[in-house]
Protein backbone atom coordinates (compact mmCIF):
# COMPACT_ATOMS: atom_id res chain seq x y z
CA UNK A 1 0.00 0.00 0.00
CA UNK A 2 2.69 2.15 1.05
CA UNK A 3 4.08 1.92 -2.67
CA UNK A 4 1.26 2.50 -4.04
CA UNK A 5 0.17 5.62 -2.37
CA UNK A 6 3.50 6.49 -3.31
CA UNK A 7 3.46 6.13 -7.18
CA UNK A 8 0.34 7.66 -7.10
CA UNK A 9 1.36 11.15 -5.49
CA UNK A 10 4.59 10.70 -8.17
CA UNK A 11 1.80 10.93 -10.69
CA UNK A 12 -0.63 13.11 -9.40
CA UNK A 13 1.90 16.20 -8.77
CA UNK A 14 3.36 15.35 -12.24
CA UNK A 15 2.96 19.20 -13.13
CA UNK A 16 4.48 20.30 -9.40
CA UNK A 17 7.66 22.46 -9.78
CA UNK A 18 10.90 20.07 -8.36
CA UNK A 19 11.31 15.93 -7.79
CA UNK A 20 8.93 14.70 -5.96
CA UNK A 21 10.16 14.31 -1.54
CA UNK A 22 10.18 11.28 0.53
CA UNK A 23 6.84 10.75 2.26
CA UNK A 24 6.28 12.31 5.77
CA UNK A 25 5.13 9.87 8.27
CA UNK A 26 1.68 9.79 9.90
CA UNK A 27 1.58 11.82 13.13
CA UNK A 28 -0.50 11.66 16.29
CA UNK A 29 -3.07 14.76 15.32
CA UNK A 30 -5.77 15.54 18.06
CA UNK A 31 -8.27 16.26 14.90
CA UNK A 32 -9.47 13.04 13.35
CA UNK A 33 -7.03 10.55 11.48
CA UNK A 34 -6.49 7.04 10.49
CA UNK A 35 -4.41 4.48 11.81
CA UNK A 36 -1.29 4.17 9.66
CA UNK A 37 -0.05 0.93 8.26
CA UNK A 38 3.37 1.28 8.30
CA UNK A 39 5.09 4.73 8.66
CA UNK A 40 7.72 5.25 6.14
CA UNK A 41 10.89 6.20 6.78
CA UNK A 42 11.25 10.49 7.95
CA UNK A 43 11.73 12.94 5.45
CA UNK A 44 14.77 14.65 5.50
CA UNK A 45 15.01 18.38 6.62
CA UNK A 46 14.85 20.34 3.75
CA UNK A 47 15.69 24.05 3.87
CA UNK A 48 12.81 26.14 4.18
CA UNK A 49 10.81 27.85 1.22
CA UNK A 50 11.42 31.54 1.22
CA UNK A 51 7.70 33.13 0.26
CA UNK A 52 7.61 35.52 -2.74
CA UNK A 53 8.05 39.05 -0.73
CA UNK A 54 4.86 40.79 -0.99
CA UNK A 55 4.20 43.73 -3.62
CA UNK A 56 4.69 47.37 -2.33
CA UNK A 57 1.04 48.70 -1.49
CA UNK A 58 -0.38 50.31 -4.42
CA UNK A 59 -4.17 51.73 -4.35
CA UNK A 60 -5.93 48.58 -6.21
CA UNK A 61 -9.12 48.30 -8.76
CA UNK A 62 -11.85 49.19 -6.35
CA UNK A 63 -13.71 45.86 -5.37
CA UNK A 64 -17.08 44.91 -7.37
CA UNK A 65 -19.51 42.20 -6.10
CA UNK A 66 -19.51 40.19 -2.86
CA UNK A 67 -17.36 37.88 -1.56
CA UNK A 68 -19.08 34.93 0.55
CA UNK A 69 -17.15 32.47 2.52
CA UNK A 70 -19.32 29.51 3.94
CA UNK A 71 -18.01 27.59 7.40
CA UNK A 72 -19.76 24.84 6.87
CA UNK A 73 -21.06 22.45 9.90
CA UNK A 74 -18.97 19.10 9.07
CA UNK A 75 -18.95 18.25 12.68
CA UNK A 76 -15.32 17.57 14.06
CA UNK A 77 -13.53 18.36 10.49
CA UNK A 78 -13.28 21.34 8.16
CA UNK A 79 -14.43 22.36 5.23
CA UNK A 80 -14.68 26.04 3.85
CA UNK A 81 -16.71 27.02 0.58
CA UNK A 82 -15.34 30.28 -1.02
CA UNK A 83 -17.51 32.29 -3.89
CA UNK A 84 -16.03 34.59 -5.26
CA UNK A 85 -17.35 37.74 -6.59
CA UNK A 86 -16.94 36.51 -10.19
CA UNK A 87 -18.09 33.54 -9.71
CA UNK A 88 -15.67 31.60 -9.59
CA UNK A 89 -15.34 29.02 -6.48
CA UNK A 90 -13.19 27.22 -4.11
CA UNK A 91 -13.28 24.74 -1.56
CA UNK A 92 -10.83 24.12 1.29
CA UNK A 93 -11.35 20.98 2.76
CA UNK A 94 -14.31 18.28 2.47
CA UNK A 95 -14.74 16.65 5.96
CA UNK A 96 -14.39 13.35 7.10
CA UNK A 97 -15.42 10.51 4.32
CA UNK A 98 -18.96 10.48 5.08
CA UNK A 99 -19.74 14.29 5.16
CA UNK A 100 -18.64 13.75 1.06
CA UNK A 101 -22.54 13.32 0.12
CA UNK A 102 -23.76 15.95 2.65
CA UNK A 103 -21.01 18.39 1.21
CA UNK A 104 -22.17 18.03 -2.73
CA UNK A 105 -25.73 18.01 -2.10
CA UNK A 106 -24.98 21.47 0.11
CA UNK A 107 -22.60 22.96 -2.58
CA UNK A 108 -25.41 21.55 -5.59
CA UNK A 109 -28.06 23.99 -2.98
CA UNK A 110 -25.79 26.86 -3.44
CA UNK A 111 -25.74 26.51 -7.26
CA UNK A 112 -22.07 25.66 -7.46
CA UNK A 113 -21.40 24.05 -10.57
CA UNK A 114 -17.61 23.41 -11.15
CA UNK A 115 -14.85 24.20 -8.45
CA UNK A 116 -12.33 26.29 -9.89
CA UNK A 117 -9.99 25.70 -7.32
CA UNK A 118 -9.62 22.68 -4.61
CA UNK A 119 -7.28 22.80 -1.40
CA UNK A 120 -6.55 20.16 0.52
CA UNK A 121 -4.58 21.71 3.25
CA UNK A 122 -3.22 18.32 4.82
CA UNK A 123 -3.56 14.59 4.70
CA UNK A 124 -6.07 13.74 7.81
CA UNK A 125 -9.12 12.15 7.17
CA UNK A 126 -10.91 14.94 8.78
CA UNK A 127 -9.70 17.32 6.07
CA UNK A 128 -10.06 14.99 2.96
CA UNK A 129 -11.69 12.30 3.67
CA UNK A 130 -14.73 13.47 1.72
CA UNK A 131 -12.44 15.13 -1.02
CA UNK A 132 -12.91 11.48 -3.52
CA UNK A 133 -16.53 12.25 -3.61
CA UNK A 134 -16.34 16.26 -3.89
CA UNK A 135 -14.04 15.39 -7.23
CA UNK A 136 -16.20 12.48 -8.65
CA UNK A 137 -19.04 14.91 -8.54
CA UNK A 138 -17.94 18.15 -9.68
CA UNK A 139 -15.79 19.74 -12.22
CA UNK A 140 -12.69 20.30 -10.64
CA UNK A 141 -10.22 23.70 -12.17
CA UNK A 142 -6.79 23.12 -10.08
CA UNK A 143 -5.94 20.65 -7.25
CA UNK A 144 -3.64 22.10 -4.32
CA UNK A 145 -2.10 19.71 -1.71
CA UNK A 146 0.98 20.03 0.50
CA UNK A 147 3.62 18.11 -1.15
CA UNK A 148 3.49 15.33 1.78
CA UNK A 149 2.05 11.80 1.72
CA UNK A 150 -0.02 9.89 3.81
CA UNK A 151 -0.63 5.82 4.13
CA UNK A 152 -4.09 5.60 4.94
CA UNK A 153 -6.75 4.73 2.81
CA UNK A 154 -8.79 7.64 2.66
CA UNK A 155 -5.70 9.30 0.90
CA UNK A 156 -5.51 6.96 -1.18
CA UNK A 157 -8.97 7.16 -2.60
CA UNK A 158 -8.13 10.74 -3.14
CA UNK A 159 -5.18 10.53 -5.10
CA UNK A 160 -7.08 7.70 -7.32
CA UNK A 161 -9.93 10.28 -7.18
CA UNK A 162 -7.84 12.77 -8.87
CA UNK A 163 -5.80 10.49 -11.25
CA UNK A 164 -8.90 9.04 -12.52
CA UNK A 165 -10.12 12.87 -13.51
CA UNK A 166 -7.15 13.08 -15.05
CA UNK A 167 -6.39 16.00 -12.76
CA UNK A 168 -2.78 17.22 -11.56
CA UNK A 169 -1.72 18.56 -8.07
CA UNK A 170 0.28 21.75 -7.70
CA UNK A 171 2.17 21.49 -4.70
CA UNK A 172 0.51 23.90 -1.72
CA UNK A 173 3.39 26.00 -0.32
CA UNK A 174 4.05 29.28 0.56
CA UNK A 175 4.23 31.99 -1.76
CA UNK A 176 2.01 30.72 -4.42
CA UNK A 177 -0.16 32.84 -6.00
CA UNK A 178 -3.71 31.22 -6.82
CA UNK A 179 -5.64 33.71 -8.10
CA UNK A 180 -5.35 37.47 -8.89
CA UNK A 181 -8.00 39.31 -10.31
CA UNK A 182 -8.53 43.25 -9.61
CA UNK A 183 -9.16 43.60 -5.91
CA UNK A 184 -9.33 39.87 -5.64
CA UNK A 185 -6.41 37.57 -4.80
CA UNK A 186 -6.05 34.54 -3.44
CA UNK A 187 -2.53 33.21 -2.17
CA UNK A 188 -0.90 30.41 0.18
CA UNK A 189 1.39 31.47 3.30
CA UNK A 190 2.22 27.87 4.35
CA UNK A 191 3.85 25.42 4.57
CA UNK A 192 6.77 27.42 4.70
CA UNK A 193 8.86 24.61 4.74
CA UNK A 194 9.37 20.31 5.03
CA UNK A 195 9.94 17.50 7.16
CA UNK A 196 7.51 18.49 10.07
CA UNK A 197 7.43 15.99 12.37
CA UNK A 198 3.55 16.56 13.31
CA UNK A 199 1.93 16.11 9.72
CA UNK A 200 -0.96 19.67 11.01
CA UNK A 201 2.42 21.98 10.26
CA UNK A 202 2.00 20.96 6.73
CA UNK A 203 -1.04 22.51 6.54
CA UNK A 204 -1.72 25.01 3.74
CA UNK A 205 -2.83 28.55 4.51
CA UNK A 206 -4.70 30.11 2.64
CA UNK A 207 -5.01 34.06 2.91
CA UNK A 208 -7.50 35.55 0.48
CA UNK A 209 -7.93 39.79 -0.11
CA UNK A 210 -10.72 41.23 -0.91
CA UNK A 211 -10.53 45.19 -1.32
CA UNK A 212 -9.70 46.05 1.95
CA UNK A 213 -10.63 43.13 3.47
CA UNK A 214 -8.72 39.76 4.13
CA UNK A 215 -9.64 36.08 5.48
CA UNK A 216 -6.68 33.79 6.52
CA UNK A 217 -7.72 30.12 6.87
CA UNK A 218 -5.49 28.15 8.59
CA UNK A 219 -6.06 24.48 8.49
CA UNK A 220 -4.39 22.70 11.65
CA UNK A 221 -1.19 24.53 11.17
CA UNK A 222 0.45 24.77 14.79
CA UNK A 223 2.73 26.77 16.51
CA UNK A 224 6.03 25.47 14.76
CA UNK A 225 4.06 26.77 11.62
CA UNK A 226 3.00 29.98 13.02
CA UNK A 227 6.30 30.71 13.62
CA UNK A 228 7.60 30.45 10.25
CA UNK A 229 5.13 32.64 9.11
CA UNK A 230 5.56 35.30 11.08
CA UNK A 231 9.39 35.00 10.26
CA UNK A 232 8.80 34.64 6.89
CA UNK A 233 7.65 38.39 6.89
CA UNK A 234 3.98 37.45 5.05
CA UNK A 235 0.92 39.82 5.36
CA UNK A 236 -0.79 37.36 7.88
CA UNK A 237 -3.29 40.73 8.73
CA UNK A 238 -7.31 39.35 8.18
CA UNK A 239 -10.40 40.17 9.58
CA UNK A 240 -11.54 36.75 9.82
CA UNK A 241 -9.38 33.89 11.20
CA UNK A 242 -10.17 30.56 10.51
CA UNK A 243 -8.60 29.39 13.85
CA UNK A 244 -5.93 26.54 13.05
CA UNK A 245 -6.58 22.87 14.21
CA UNK A 246 -10.46 23.61 15.68
CA UNK A 247 -9.15 25.60 18.92
CA UNK A 248 -6.43 23.17 19.86
CA UNK A 249 -3.92 24.81 22.44
CA UNK A 250 -1.50 23.37 20.29
CA UNK A 251 -2.26 26.94 17.71
CA UNK A 252 -3.52 30.07 17.80
CA UNK A 253 0.22 31.53 19.85
CA UNK A 254 -0.87 34.86 21.14
CA UNK A 255 2.69 36.12 18.49
CA UNK A 256 0.87 34.79 15.68
CA UNK A 257 -3.06 36.03 16.62
CA UNK A 258 -1.24 39.65 17.39
CA UNK A 259 -0.07 39.61 13.46
CA UNK A 260 -3.49 38.16 12.24
CA UNK A 261 -5.19 40.84 14.56
CA UNK A 262 -9.27 39.73 13.34
CA UNK A 263 -11.80 41.22 14.07
CA UNK A 264 -14.05 37.85 14.40
CA UNK A 265 -12.77 33.72 15.01
CA UNK A 266 -14.20 31.17 13.05
CA UNK A 267 -13.74 27.80 14.94
CA UNK A 268 -14.84 24.74 12.65
CA UNK A 269 -15.38 21.68 15.87
CA UNK A 270 -17.73 19.19 16.86
CA UNK A 271 -19.88 19.31 19.22
CA UNK A 272 -19.05 16.66 22.56
CA UNK A 273 -15.91 15.82 20.47
CA UNK A 274 -13.15 13.33 22.93
CA UNK A 275 -9.81 16.13 22.04
CA UNK A 276 -11.25 18.95 24.01
CA UNK A 277 -11.67 21.48 20.90
CA UNK A 278 -11.81 23.93 21.41
CA UNK A 279 -9.06 24.32 24.26
CA UNK A 280 -9.95 26.87 27.12
CA UNK A 281 -7.30 28.96 26.92
CA UNK A 282 -7.17 29.21 23.24
CA UNK A 283 -11.05 30.77 24.00
CA UNK A 284 -9.14 32.56 26.48
CA UNK A 285 -6.91 34.25 23.85
CA UNK A 286 -9.62 35.17 21.31
CA UNK A 287 -11.82 36.82 23.55
CA UNK A 288 -9.28 38.57 26.39
CA UNK A 289 -8.21 40.21 22.64
CA UNK A 290 -11.91 41.43 22.05
CA UNK A 291 -12.78 38.80 18.84
CA UNK A 292 -15.98 37.64 17.99
CA UNK A 293 -15.61 34.01 18.38
CA UNK A 294 -18.02 31.67 16.07
CA UNK A 295 -18.50 28.18 16.47
CA UNK A 296 -19.65 25.63 14.14
CA UNK A 297 -20.80 23.46 17.13
CA UNK A 298 -23.31 25.68 18.32
CA UNK A 299 -23.74 28.15 15.08
CA UNK A 300 -23.82 25.64 12.93
CA UNK A 301 -23.29 26.31 8.89
CA UNK A 302 -21.53 30.50 9.47
CA UNK A 303 -21.63 32.44 6.48
CA UNK A 304 -18.60 35.45 6.14
CA UNK A 305 -19.46 38.33 3.56
CA UNK A 306 -17.06 41.08 2.37
CA UNK A 307 -18.02 44.07 -0.38
CA UNK A 308 -14.43 44.91 -0.42
CA UNK A 309 -14.48 47.27 2.48
CA UNK A 310 -16.81 45.86 5.32
CA UNK A 311 -16.89 42.12 6.69
CA UNK A 312 -20.33 40.65 8.12
CA UNK A 313 -20.64 37.07 9.58
CA UNK A 314 -23.99 35.47 9.88
CA UNK A 315 -25.08 31.71 11.77
CA UNK A 316 -26.85 29.81 9.34
CA UNK A 317 -27.70 27.15 11.60
CA UNK A 318 -27.72 24.09 9.33
CA UNK A 319 -25.38 21.10 9.10
CA UNK A 320 -23.99 18.53 6.86
CA UNK A 321 -25.24 15.87 8.74
CA UNK A 322 -26.91 15.66 12.05
CA UNK A 323 -24.73 16.86 14.63
CA UNK A 324 -23.06 14.99 17.60
CA UNK A 325 -24.93 15.23 20.92
CA UNK A 326 -23.72 17.76 23.37
CA UNK A 327 -21.73 16.29 26.41
CA UNK A 328 -24.25 14.66 28.40
CA UNK A 329 -26.80 14.49 25.90
CA UNK A 330 -28.70 11.10 25.01
CA UNK A 331 -30.88 10.37 22.15
CA UNK A 332 -33.85 8.70 22.74
CA UNK A 333 -33.50 4.65 22.49
CA UNK A 334 -34.28 2.66 19.48
CA UNK A 335 -37.06 0.57 19.22
CA UNK A 336 -35.85 -3.34 18.66
CA UNK A 337 -32.16 -2.72 20.37
CA UNK A 338 -30.99 -4.06 23.29
CA UNK A 339 -28.93 -2.62 25.86
CA UNK A 340 -25.04 -3.54 24.30
CA UNK A 341 -25.68 -3.85 20.75
CA UNK A 342 -24.83 -1.59 18.20
CA UNK A 343 -26.01 -0.44 14.92
CA UNK A 344 -24.42 -1.12 11.82
CA UNK A 345 -25.13 1.11 8.31
CA UNK A 346 -25.49 -2.07 5.56
CA UNK A 347 -24.42 0.92 2.71
CA UNK A 348 -21.55 2.95 4.39
CA UNK A 349 -20.38 0.05 6.25
CA UNK A 350 -19.79 2.10 9.75
CA UNK A 351 -21.42 1.04 12.71
CA UNK A 352 -22.74 3.65 15.74
CA UNK A 353 -24.01 3.28 19.32
CA UNK A 354 -27.73 3.54 19.32
CA UNK A 355 -27.92 6.73 20.97
CA UNK A 356 -25.89 8.26 18.31
CA UNK A 357 -27.56 11.14 16.24
CA UNK A 358 -26.21 9.81 12.87
CA UNK A 359 -28.23 6.53 12.71
CA UNK A 360 -28.98 4.83 9.51
CA UNK A 361 -32.61 4.66 8.13
CA UNK A 362 -34.77 1.45 9.38
CA UNK A 363 -34.23 -0.43 6.17
CA UNK A 364 -30.40 0.12 6.27
CA UNK A 365 -29.49 -0.81 10.02
CA UNK A 366 -27.83 -4.07 10.76
CA UNK A 367 -27.99 -4.88 14.53
CA UNK A 368 -24.40 -6.58 15.80
CA UNK A 369 -24.45 -8.17 19.26
CA UNK A 370 -21.58 -6.67 20.37
CA UNK A 371 -18.72 -4.16 19.33
CA UNK A 372 -16.15 -7.15 18.09
CA UNK A 373 -18.87 -8.87 15.96
CA UNK A 374 -19.19 -5.36 14.28
CA UNK A 375 -15.57 -5.13 13.74
CA UNK A 376 -15.07 -8.61 12.25
CA UNK A 377 -17.92 -8.42 9.92
CA UNK A 378 -15.86 -5.55 8.79
CA UNK A 379 -17.41 -2.16 9.59
CA UNK A 380 -15.77 0.73 11.00
CA UNK A 381 -16.39 3.13 14.00
CA UNK A 382 -18.64 5.79 14.22
CA UNK A 383 -16.32 8.90 14.25
CA UNK A 384 -19.19 10.74 15.93
CA UNK A 385 -20.36 8.84 18.89
CA UNK A 386 -17.06 6.18 18.84
CA UNK A 387 -18.72 3.20 19.66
Amino acid sequence: MEALAAFILFVVFAVASGPSQPTQPGSATSGESEPVAQAPPAAPAQPPVQPAQPPAETPGPAPEGKLQVYFLDVGQADSILVKFPGGQTMLVDAGNNDDGPGIVSYLKQQGVKKIDYLVATHPHSDHLGGMDTVINAFPIGKVYMPKVAHTTKTYEDVLRAIQANGLKVTAARAGVSVLQDGALSVSLVAPCGSGYEDLNDWSAVVKIKFGSTAFLLAGDARGPSESEMLTSGADLKADVLKVGHHGSRHSTTSAFLKAVSPKYAVISVGAGNPYGHPAPETLAKLEGAGIQVFRTDRDGTILAESDGKTVTVKKLGTSIQPRAPNSGAVAAPVPGVKSGEYIGNRNSKIFHRPTCTSLPEPQNRVIFTSREEAIKAGYRLCKRCRP
